[in-house]
């Protein structure tokens, strides 16, 4: 579907620029509330978001515009998206908002919906709220206007169903935790769930002040997060990212064990344990290695494009249980409807105790294949493939791999960069190789923006 607004996960982009504006979002949200009315009227729909400053400003406008529409909300304050999802389905919501910008810094911000039973929007609906985005704003009679209440209990609600996706005959008694939040979303959720389990847990990135989420610490920063846990000796490190739906782990020497290890941890286990698995899906920056291991374990594995939503949808399509991006976003489906940072750390905790195991020995065996990726400024809707010089510039480069490595060229789905991604046998030569796809990138823009001046 070509939207005019929407991106590959609602719409986001630096605060108070583009669509990002107090304006917009009233807008989105009348016209979005005008949808769930047409699908479900009299049931309200949950907002939820994460802790940067600018979600003060989003929620009300979002309520704003809701109202507006007709539609009863129901505030859930600082939560993570899965609990946002989760919370959506189990109240019988009519949908669901989620404000964050997940992995990005405090400026950017973004939304997106969720549909009645927490998943993500269809393309039909999202077409529907794209119309009447263009449309005049017609308000309700007063007597209609939607109402909003703040419910008190949505943290203790998440809290105690990610406790229930761990097993029962488990607990985590003796295990040292260090926690990374971000200071995000998790901040005030994540440590009680691993302690209530029974865990020692030492939590860090919990005192977001609307500024410092994501600034050097969790999913995407999870070295101070490495030297945390050797230094007090932990078993194994969480760091999740701003909105709670990202999970990377540490081991207790320190190692950084990303989704794509976890991803081969849990899918092994499934299989050595005949739990239902089917096979894994990952996407077109899964590192080669796991792609190698799965297959040596005789478990299939198929790629997607980047994007939980992929990943998710080809899940469903095919009848498997777990699939993810090395990113972290990890779906584990029989026990989580959409990516969970919580539940899917319990998954890997859950190996953890079953086999006696610490985690770098259960991880001893794996060994990525070495990367090497850099992003370019690049202008949005710019199509990587149909710029002669770049294209070139690619099919040299996978000469150069001679068939021992792959290279990927992706426009970003939030933000305005390209993403270049080597793979190989030596990172020295694959660092080298980057440099030269970046430089022929910046000059094939240069000369693309110079023809179409």
């Amino acid at each position: 579907m070509a939207r005019k607004y929407f991106g590959t996960d609602g719409v986001r982009g630096r605060v108070g620029a583009s669509l990002l504006t107090p304006e917009f979002a009233l807008k989105l949200g009348w016209a979005a509330g005008r949808v769930f009315a047409e699908r479900c009227g009299g049931r309200p729909v949950l907002i939820g978001k994460d802790t940067r400053i600018s979600g003060y400003l989003f929620e009300s406008a979002l309520e704003a515009g809701l109202s507006a529409a007709g539609v009863d909300i129901l505030l859930l304050g600082p939560l993570p998206t899965p609990g946002i999802a989760y919370l959506t389905r189990t109240l019988g919501a009519c949908g669901g908002v989620v404000i964050s910008a997940s992995h990005n810094p405090y400026y950017d911000n973004g939304i997106k919906f969720l549909a009645a039973g927490g998943d993500k929007l269809s393309d039909e609906m999202e077409a529907r709220i794209e119309a009447l985005l263009d449309a005049p704003l017609v308000c309700q009679p007063a007597d209609a206007l939607g109402r909003a209440r703040r419910l008190v209990d949505a943290r203790g609600r998440y809290i105690e169903w990610c406790k229930s996706r761990f097993a029962d005959d488990l607990d985590l008694r003796g295990l040292k935790l260090v926690v990374d939040c971000a200071h995000g979303a998790a901040y005030h959720c994540a440590p009680a769930v691993f302690a209530e389990l029974g865990a020692e847990v030492e939590a860090i990135g919990v005192a977001p002040n609307g500024l410092n989420i994501n600034a050097g610490c969790g999913a995407t920063a999870p070295q101070a997060l490495a030297e945390r846990v050797r230094a007090c000796g932990a078993d194994a490190g969480i760091a999740l990212d701003g909105d709670g739906d990202r999970l990377i782990m540490v081991d207790a020497q320190g190692r950084i064990r990303d989704g794509d290890a976890l991803l081969y941890l849990l899918a092994r286990d499934r299989r050595a344990r005949g739990l239902p698995l089917g096979g894994v899906v990952g996407t077109v920056m899964s590192n080669l290695a796991l792609e190698q291991a799965l297959a040596a374990l005789g478990i299939p594995f198929v790629r997607t494009a980047v994007g939980d939503r992929h990943v998710m949808e080809e899940l469903k399509r095919r009848g498997w249980m777990l699939g993810g991006e090395t990113s972290g976003h990890l779906i584990v489906r029989d026990k989580a409807p959409c990516g969970d940072g919580i539940v899917a750390a319990l998954q890997v905790l859950e190996v953890m105790r079953r086999s006696g195991c610490a985690l770098h020995a259960l991880l001893h065996d794996w060994a990525p294949c070495p990367q090497v990726q850099r992003n370019v400024p690049w202008p949005r809707g710019t199509d990587p493939a149909r710029l002669p010089e770049l294209a070139a510039a690619v099919a040299e480069t996978e000469r150069a791999l001679a068939g021992r490595g792959r290279v990927l060229l992706r426009p970003s789905g939030t933000e305005p960069v390209l993403r270049i991604l080597l793979e190989g046998e030596e990172e020295d030569r694959l660092g080298a190789l980057a440099e030269q796809l970046v430089e022929r990138a910046r000059a094939a823009t240069e000369t693309e923006t110079q023809e179409t001046a």
